[in-house]
């Protein structure tokens, strides 16, 4: 049967387990399947573009919330500013080193760290800049969504994956290095893929420091 939906998914998790008393756990083993690949998928799939802007009305104009969806950050840019000049990371500690350094004098920002659900700016902005970050997000959730993007591109890791979190607790631990290599071998095909895309795309130039092409 196809496995293009998260309803045909449960009842692929269903078939293959061949049990029919299962249905309010399956969602459990697919939602702990997700939380799995939400840590070891690495694939351009899960890199986004969002915007936001600074507000200086703001009481901290320097916090800035992160998308609810947020992973870990590649990249924030003013994209408002001519040349779309790009920040650099900086530890908590070197962040708050960098503000007494300065006395803390507001301008545009050069530095950035996260923190928790926030990523805070120095110096702190003072116009309303617009940012530009693209992050590693996580997998848009099936208990929300009827399909995605990972379902429809490798349902065998979604398939896998659920039947490995199944087995412990129907107690059948002996299929779960039958299960867990199944999905080791799926997962580490999309990050082999994953990683070709990225570098397969082009010749690789390695520019050093004080040497003209």
């Amino acid at each position: 049967m196809a496995i293009s939906t998260y309803t045909e998914l449960q009842s692929a998790v269903a078939n293959w387990l061949a049990r029919d008393d299962l249905t309010s756990r399956i969602p459990e083993f697919v939602t702990l399947c997700e939380a799995k690949l939400n840590r070891l998928l690495f694939v351009p799939q899960m890199e986004t573009r969002s915007t936001t802007t600074c507000d200086t009305s703001d009481t901290e104009p320097e916090f800035i919330s992160l998308p609810t969806d947020f992973q870990t950050m590649r990249r924030v840019r003013l994209s408002g500013v001519t040349g779309k000049p790009r920040l650099s990371f900086m530890s908590q500690t070197q962040l708050d080193d960098y503000r007494y350094s300065t006395d803390n004098v507001s301008g545009q920002p050069v530095y950035f760290t996260i923190m928790g659900s926030e990523m805070e700016l120095a110096p702190t902005p003072n116009e309303n800049f617009t940012l530009e970050m693209v992050y590693r997000k996580n997998i848009p959730a099936l208990a929300s969504n009827s399909t995605n993007w990972l379902l429809t591109a490798a349902p065998d890791i979604y398939l896998y994956g659920a039947l490995l979190e199944s087995a412990p607790f129907i107690k059948e631990d002996e299929r779960i290095g039958v299960w867990g290599s199944a999905f080791s071998q799926v997962l580490g095909d999309l990050n082999n893929l994953g990683f070709r895309q990225g570098f397969d795309s082009g010749p690789t130039s390695i520019s050093l420091p004080g040497v003209t092409p």
